[in-house]
């Protein structure tokens, strides 16, 4: 499998690491630490050192409760790093859910449009398809960012959250965005019961799709604090457990903070799957 992007055509044959660069004040994990140009440019970079095959920068926390950022305020936080991050070598990520940021991150050379509302915005479909070749990151959120925690979502969410990504895939292809730009993301955290992030985890496969990779961010959430009790700036060994797991499952492209440690916990993989290999032959 692969994924479609403006410059690049990502080979998913091995599991690729995209790094978190948050340009906040707020976000739940790390706001406020690269929220200048300089600091986030700063962390692309190292984050590249470290090993990240993609950067994913975003404006806006999405952690619950926290109000919108205005247009203009998301606009200086963002184009000033995607203008440098651009010329770095790998795919660059913007997450958004704002057409007009969608469109100017696009005409920068963003790669990849990674939107928590699955792109149901009006103008967001119009932005992504007025680029041939952009890839797309559709995520299951339930309810908004300012309540889905108080009111989070009923039932069995698997099957809900897969007929959600087969819908919006279906209105993406329907204006020409084809099926190899579009990957899906259950939305960890977004709207969900610590039970339901977990189910969302254990039966992942249900979500595989032959024709979309799948990207999972599970770095640092509050379901990992709920099941170890460690707080925020402490779940560095769940967070790497559950990419692990996650990669088990079928996860093509892991979303994280700690690019380092996933990576080297992804190579203990790797040399125990080889060796496997070489143990047949």
């Amino acid at each position: 499998m692969h994924w479609q992007t403006t410059r690049y055509r990502i080979d998913l044959a091995k599991p690729k690491v995209m790094g978190i660069v948050n340009v906040t004040p707020d976000s739940f994990s790390d706001g406020g630490h690269y929220a200048s140009t300089r600091a986030a440019l700063a962390h692309c970079e190292a984050l590249l050192v470290q090993g990240a095959h993609i950067l994913d920068i975003g404006g806006e926390s999405s952690r619950p409760g926290t109000p919108p950022v205005p247009l203009e305020e998301e606009r200086a936080r963002v184009m000033p790093v995607l203008r440098e991050a651009v010329t770095l070598g790998v795919p660059v990520s913007v997450d958004t859910y704002k057409p007009e940021i969608m469109r100017e991150a696009l005409d920068l050379g963003a790669d990849v449009i990674n939107d928590i509302w699955g792109l149901r915005r009006a103008g967001a479909v119009e932005a992504v398809a007025a680029h041939p070749d952009c890839g797309v990151c559709v995520m299951h959120m339930h309810g908004e960012p300012q309540t889905m925690q108080r009111e989070p979502m009923e039932g069995d969410a698997v099957p809900q959250v897969r007929r959600f990504l087969e819908e919006r895939s279906e209105v993406l292809r329907a204006r020409g965005i084809v099926a190899s730009r579009i990957a899906w993301d259950p939305g960890i955290g977004f709207g969900k019961t610590v039970e339901q992030n977990f189910a969302l985890l254990a039966r992942q496969r249900e979500l595989h799709d032959a024709h979309h990779p799948l990207v999972i961010g599970w770095s640092r959430k509050s379901s990992l604090g709920a099941a170890t009790g460690l707080p925020v700036n402490e779940r560095v060994a769940p967070s790497v457990a559950a990419a692990l797991l996650a990669v088990e499952r079928g996860a093509h492209v892991v979303r994280v903070h700690d690019v380092k440690e996933t990576l080297a916990a992804l190579k203990v993989r790797a040399a125990m799957l080889a060796a496997g290999e070489e143990s047949k032959e």
